[in-house]
């Protein structure tokens, strides 16, 4: 009857193997690091920078505790503060010789000290928020304004092309604060581009204006391309602002937005506040320039004479290449950059799209230069890099352009990658900055975990004194409760908070309940006569309808905080879904497991060790 076959016995032994093992990295803390990681598109990290970081420390005698490679960098490991800073200063003179002209990004780190097998295992720590870990917190004001006359800028442009195409003459098309006007000299030609426009500029808001020979024809953007415009600035810049932070190998970062303009950007574990500062304030620019190939160029500008109108640049794999000055197209007329693949060869490729003014102008760079090779740059902080330079095969038109040829899957994604997130697509500045020290971080940290070490033994107390043996089977449970949830919460890789910490205290209480409901089912069959046995099983079945209803009406308002809260809500509500889950297991197969164990062997069962049972119509308690 209290039996539980082999498997489920062995199921219950590997869930608490599992659970020790990812619950173990989060006692081993954190060592001050180093990472270093490409500041340019076209400079790759891998293991010759490896081993160039090795070397270089191993020259000035600074040991490491582990030097590796991951997709953010080389990070180095070291044992305290002072040698940390140490290793920063060096490699930074070794690696940015130029302070104008940084080639990689050396900044400071945490890495969790967990032994290297249980790193191989996939066992890691879990991720801690700003309030625990310490860190930076920015709040950026996104210029709305700034992005509205960038976007009515290009649709002025998109107006004279497609004026110009139809033969539709005007008297000029002007960008006059948060309108373009255009001017006409009769009243037929406005009505004509007014036709025009409402079917290609669906977008607009037209408005005739004026009389006689000053026709005017005004437009301004509707309200709903307003906030589409606005959503895709905010969508933009957040992208770009995640793309940058790789950089400094943050964990888990934040970057949530706030209200219709604003964005939250929270960096756990960053010491450095400047070089944080100076990544998120970068501004870039795509330009499109054509290639010089003109015989002994190349060999004369790299003796020192650079011809005029040209530049000396790099491209993907070291060769030097000379690119023209005059830009021909700018990442203002690029709409989107996908990774795919060439539809003939099967290559990794890049696809393009362009707007209707940057598809006529590219048209006519291909027409004119078939054969010839195009460079894509990357400009930021008045220097450019090139992310690429293609061959121009034939004349490209209809917006959709291909860049493909020598590149593997990983540089597609990467170039796309850039190409659509390089740049932001509005300015920002940053209007509130914080800084939570690792000491204050270190301070929560003790203090939650004494809150809920203090409550698990006053629990233990409790339910050991008034439940006895029934009473520490529970707790047990309830120990393995809390193994489960953290290991679950380091498997998954979530991020802890102090709203997290109090979402574990009220899993625990709300785990106890589980058992303390089991517990009071089996002393009423007691108090009724049935043997210990059956009392057991009957007690635990009936128990567990009732623990099920309660815990899934919980569940759904944990779900609902997930769904519709953000921040601290969302970080609470996280914890508190995967403490049900894990309580539900616990409390039923766990406990269950040990009961069986215990109890389950016997033949004959004479008491329960459970406590004071009060049987009705007597004035004395029976100790069962």
């Amino acid at each position: 009857m209290n039996r539980y076959p082999l498997w489920k016995y062995i199921t219950v032994v590997v869930a608490l193997l599992i659970g020790f093992i990812y619950t173990l990295p989060n006692f081993f803390g954190e060592s001050p690091a180093v990472q270093v990681s490409s500041a340019k598109a076209t400079l790759k990290v891998d293991t010759r920078t490896l081993d160039r970081v090795e070397s270089t420390l191993k020259a000035a005698s600074i040991e490491s505790n582990g030097t590796f490679l991951d997709t953010n960098g080389v990070k180095v490991r070291l044992k305290d503060t002072d040698t940390q800073l140490k290793a920063k200063d060096l490699l930074e003179k070794q690696f940015n010789p130029d302070p104008n002209d940084p080639q990689y990004v050396v900044a400071l780190n945490l890495l969790s000290s967990s032994p290297k097998w249980l790193t191989n295992m996939g066992a890691l720590p879990m991720y801690l928020g700003l309030d625990l870990r310490g860190g930076v917190h920015f709040l950026l004001q996104v210029d709305m304004k700034g992005a509205l006359t960038k976007r009515l800028d290009a649709i002025s442009g998109d107006l004279r092309s497609l004026l110009r195409d139809k033969s539709i003459r005007h008297g000029g098309v002007n960008r006059e604060g948060e309108r373009i006007v255009i001017r006409f000299r009769d009243e037929e030609t406005r009505s004509k581009a007014r036709i025009l426009l409402e079917d290609n500029q669906p977008d607009l808001a037209l408005v005739d204006q004026g009389d006689g020979t000053d026709l005017r024809l005004a437009a301004t953007l509707k309200p709903a391309a307003i906030l589409k415009m606005q959503e895709f600035a905010i969508k933009q810049n957040m992208g770009t602002l995640h793309n940058r932070i790789n950089e400094l190998g943050v964990a888990e970062p934040v970057i949530a937005q706030q209200g219709a303009d604003r964005i939250v950007v929270q960096l756990p574990g960053v010491q450095d506040t400047a070089k944080a500062k100076d990544i998120l304030g970068r501004t870039a620019t795509l330009e499109i320039r054509m290639v010089d190939d003109t015989p002994g160029a190349l060999e004369a500008a790299l003796a020192g004479q650079v011809p005029f109108g040209v530049e000396l640049y790099v491209e993907r794999g070291g060769r030097p290449l000379l690119v023209r000055k005059q830009v021909l197209l700018t990442g203002d007329r690029l709409t989107d950059a996908q990774p795919g693949f060439d539809n003939q060869t099967q290559e990794p490729a890049v696809h393009l799209t362009l707007d209707s003014a940057g598809s006529r102008i590219f048209k006519e760079i291909t027409r004119e230069n078939v054969g010839k090779r195009m460079a894509i740059l990357l400009i930021e902080k008045g220097k450019g890099e090139v992310v690429t330079a293609p061959v121009i095969r034939t004349e490209i038109g209809g917006g959709r352009v291909q860049i493909s040829g020598s590149m593997s899957t990983t540089e597609a994604n990467d170039t796309a990658l850039l190409l659509r997130a390089g740049s932001l697509a509005a300015p920002m500045e940053i209007i509130e900055e914080r800084t939570i020290g690792p000491s204050l971080g270190a301070d929560n940290i003790q203090k939650g975990f004494h809150s809920t070490m203090w409550g698990f033994a006053a629990i233990a107390v409790f339910m050991s004194a008034y439940y006895m043996l029934f009473g520490f089977i529970s707790v047990t449970a309830l120990a393995a409760n809390l193994l489960f949830l953290v290991a679950l919460l380091s498997l998954l890789q979530a991020t802890l908070t102090l709203p997290g910490i109090a979402a574990i205290a009220l899993t625990l209480g709300m785990a106890i309940d589980a058992n303390v409901l089991i517990n009071e089912r089996i002393r009423e069959e007691v108090r009724n006569g049935s043997p210990p046995q059956a009392a057991i099983h009957t007690g635990y079945d009936r128990a567990f309808d009732t623990i099920l209803d309660s815990n899934i009406t919980t569940l759904i308002a944990g779900v609902a905080l997930l769904i519709f809260g953000s921040g601290p809500v969302r970080g609470f509500a996280v914890v508190h879904c995967l403490g049900i889950l894990t309580s539900l297991f616990s409390a039923v197969v766990v406990s269950r497991a040990l009961v069986n164990l215990i109890y389950g062997r016997r033949r004959k069962v004479e008491s329960l060790s459970i406590g004071q049972i009060w049987k009705p119509g007597t004035s004395t308690a029976i100790t069962k």
